[in-house]
């Protein structure tokens, strides 16, 4: 709505229109009056009104025909309406055509401006209200996720665009980056809100349970099955699936999820009847599935099926200005669970947290927070380096001279981790941001003995 509101007069009464020019000289409103309510149709459709005053009965259009050509392009712009005893029926009809009020001639003009300046009020609160809901909408897109960095805005850019589309979903990044998080404003964003949002997490899986899981099974389809079970997408319909380290699933299981992904059909373990579903699917890795496609070790077919939208999550050492905001949102969370009273990390462990490399991600971030908020008393929370030997930072002297691969680099770091927890594995896991699945088939591949 303008500083100035700008009404719109139509009465084929001359009089009655000069004399609402003469009664607006002195208000804030500017006025234009018609005495054919097609010219006033023509004006309000090219440069718009903040209200119209409208006769009832009018010769060639009337006040209720105008009315519905005006809702026709607008269905905000308050109108009220004149009418005199006779067609007061008439006027209620246009109230529930979408007038705002309606007053009878012959009317006081101290009675017309402040009804139309209650209207104006009420019209103003209403927009108010409507770009209210909008900014919350837009903050609901980003729930529990920190930074106003320029790569995490591009993250929620994208998941802005892409809540509003039913569409698959891609989701790149490092173990730690907040893939899920991601996942989970994409689906509470979108239209479909309140339906299910399942999280699956493929690599915790073998081939045998993550298709009973995903697609269900019929009673007696194998040893142990009782009873028929419903598959997890069957109970996601309607909303949206989570498959979390999808690179890790074989190559006979991306076959059957292909199918399932184009069909939008499953089929029950040991059934035969398909089953429809309605299915949006989100993927998460944290490898890249492009050169993965063409190393011949994902299926070209499943990856072009999902990959209609991918998302890169940055890792925290490309955004490490978003720390202190992170810090912030992390010793709030603790302070309140374990009724601490911490105001934040001196200077000198500020600076440290924000030079470090971080190859945990924001989660190694968060269990830093928190064990600073569970040893320490004080308000100020401290990190010293040498307490802290999960940071790997450029050139430190973890890292050998001898121009070692990434692989290698990843190998020589994670068993590091593994002799500092003293085999540890749980804490290992934590400590550098990964699931206990994760760790275990990286120490599989390092060919290390199970404890």
């Amino acid at each position: 709505m303008s500083a100035n509101p700008v009404l719109l007069f139509v009465d084929d009464d001359v009089k009655a229109g000069e004399l609402m020019l003469r009664f607006c000289e002195d208000t804030a409103f500017g006025c234009r009056v018609f005495t054919h309510p097609e010219q006033a149709l023509e004006y309000f459709l090219e440069s718009g009104a903040d209200m119209i005053i409208t006769d009832l009965c009018m010769p060639k259009m009337t006040g209720i025909e105008l009315l519905s050509s005006i809702r026709e392009h607008n269905t905000e712009v308050p109108v009220i309406i004149t009418t005199a005893y006779s067609t007061v029926d008439d006027a209620i009809e246009a109230l529930r055509l979408g007038a705002a009020d309606f007053i009878k001639k012959p009317f006081d003009m101290d009675e017309l401006m402040l009804m139309v300046e209650k209207t104006l009020e009420q019209s103003r609160l209403k927009q108010e209200n409507k770009l209210l809901k909008r900014q919350l909408k837009d903050a609901k897109q980003v729930q529990n996720m920190v930074g106003e960095s320029t790569a995490m805005r591009e993250v929620y850019d994208v998941i802005n665009k892409v809540s509003e589309i039913r569409c698959n979903v891609i989701i790149e990044g490092e173990s730690g980056t907040g893939k899920e998080l991601a996942a989970r404003a994409i689906h509470e964003n979108s239209p479909e809100s309140d339906k299910p949002f399942i999280v699956i997490d493929c690599g915790a899986l073998s081939d045998t349970l993550l298709e009973s899981e995903l697609f269900g099974h019929e009673k007696g389809a194998f040893t142990g099955a009782t009873s028929t079970k419903q598959g997890l997408l069957e109970i996601a319909s309607g909303g949206s699936v989570f498959l979390d380290e999808i690179c890790n699933i074989s190559d006979n299981m991306q076959v059957k999820l292909m199918r399932v992904v184009q069909e939008q059909q499953v089929t029950r373990v040991g059934g035969v009847q398909p089953i429809n579903i309605d299915v949006r699917f989100i993927v998460a890795t944290n490898r890249n599935l492009e050169q993965m496609v063409a190393e011949g070790h994902f299926r070209h077919d499943l990856y072009h099926r999902l990959n209609v939208i991918k998302l890169v999550v940055p890792a925290l050492r490309e955004h490490s200005e978003d720390i202190p905001l992170l810090c912030k949102q992390f010793i709030d969370e603790f302070n309140l669970r374990y009724q601490r009273h911490a105001k934040g990390f001196d200077t000198s462990s500020m600076k440290l947290l924000c030079d470090s490399n971080w190859p945990g991600n924001i989660r190694e971030l968060r269990n830093t927070v928190e064990r600073a908020i569970v040893l320490s008393d004080c308000e100020l929370l401290k990190v010293e380096p040498v307490d802290k030997p999960v940071i790997l930072k450029t050139g430190s002297e973890v890292i050998d001279a001898d121009q070692p691969t990434i692989d290698e680099l990843e190998r020589r770091y994670l068993l590091k981790v593994l002799d500092f927890h003293a085999g540890n594995r749980e804490k290992t896991a934590e400590t550098l941001g990964i699931n206990k699945s994760t760790l275990w088939r990286k120490l599989q591949s390092y060919q290390v003995e199970a404890d």
